[in-house]
């Protein structure tokens, strides 16, 4: 086992330089002992060249596209790799120094958390509605489909937990997989990402599995920016991906019909809803 404090990995795929340099940066802006792990599955190793000289950076090339999870889990699964604790990161964050040592330190004194996110901003400043109940069909397919704008709203006011303040500490079922910040020992003892699915998903069957023994909380006194780039509502082939992992989520947990959905949405609802 090493020790290192923390470790990282951001999954890239034909990556703008620039915006993944401002992540590499952020990571890497502290004096703990950290290591981060660029896994790259661009069809070219361009980002080699970026990545070169970089103490406590590691560039691993895929030459292929495997996916989001599957690409972590290059990192993930091989303990001996992890830091006490291990944030997944997307290429498009950016964060100021000192917000890596208040996620340890939360972490440190909670240890029956499993999994947390922080605030997550646009670049503009504005909030992003990241904590999330776990889905139901209709918030995941058939949203998509309801042309009435309110009714959408009444949706995503549900599902994204805007009947929270979100400055707050509290329990997420499903945080955001742009910044995951997770115990080794977790990663150990739950799994890591399910590569059945390629993208899309993956981060709300981790945390609902980590959300079994340990809590799924969101931290807002640490923050991050975030680009949020929002593919599939722009890109037919990557809709066509999130249809199909919503499909695979479902057939796992449960379509209309799961117990454990109803009494865990439930329950956070009756946390933070006030009568």
């Amino acid at each position: 086992m090493n020790d290192l404090l923390v470790t990282a990995t951001i999954v890239t795929y034909k990556e703008r330089e620039d915006v993944l340099k401002k992540a590499i940066d952020s990571f890497l802006n502290t004096t703990l002992n950290v290591k981060l792990y660029i896994v790259d599955n661009s069809p070219t190793d361009d980002l080699r060249v970026l990545c070169e000289n970089i103490p406590r950076l590691e560039y691993i090339f895929n030459n292929a596209n495997i996916g989001f999870g599957a690409a972590h889990n290059i990192i993930m699964r091989e303990e001996i790799r992890l830091g006490r604790y291990h944030l997944v990161l997307n290429p498009d964050i950016s964060f100021e120094a000192g917000t890596i040592e208040r996620l340890v330190q939360f972490m440190d004194q909670n240890k029956d958390v499993g999994i947390c996110m922080p605030k997550v901003l646009y670049p503009d400043g504005s909030l992003q509605y990241l904590c999330k109940l776990l889905p139901t069909p209709i918030n995941w397919i058939a949203r998509s489909l309801i042309p009435i704008d309110r009714v959408k709203k009444k949706l995503d006011y549900d599902f994204e937990m805007r009947f929270t303040d979100y400055n707050s500490i509290m329990e997420v079922p499903y945080l955001s997989g742009c910044f995951l910040f997770i115990p080794r020992y977790v990663i150990t003892e739950i799994g890591v990402f399910d590569e059945g699915i390629f993208m899309y998903g993956e981060d709300t069957d981790l945390c609902r599995r980590i959300g079994r023994k340990y809590k799924t909380m969101f931290y807002p006194k640490a923050f991050v920016y975030h680009h949020f780039r929002k593919g599939s509502h722009k890109n037919l082939r990557l809709f066509k991906i999130h249809v199909k992992a919503a499909i695979y989520y479902f057939n796992k947990w449960g379509w209309f019909y799961d117990t454990e959905r109803r009494k865990i949405n439930n329950r956070i609802k009756s946390l933070y809803i006030t009568k």
